[in-house]
């Protein structure tokens, strides 16, 4: 069964970098560790008007992108 990563919405750093806004991946454990991975990468490397974090939604995983920054990303 394929598990995909979505991103929730493409900010312009998003944009800019050529976010994917979905990703499909074979194994679940595989698609949660690229989520956490693309959310870190996306709160180290944009501006930081936005904070992204991870949430799973139907065996899925969804790049949520918050106004305001970002803590630390989630981890399930």
């Amino acid at each position: 069964m394929p598990h995909h990563i979505v991103v929730e919405k493409l900010c312009s750093c998003a944009k800019k970098h050529a976010l994917e806004q979905l990703v499909t991946c074979n194994d679940r454990d595989d698609a949660y560790d690229q989520a956490v991975e693309i959310a870190t990468k996306c709160n180290e490397m944009f501006c930081g008007k936005h904070g992204f974090n991870v949430e799973e939604v139907n065996e899925h995983y969804v790049i949520s992108v918050e106004t305001g920054g970002f803590e630390e990303v989630c981890e399930l």
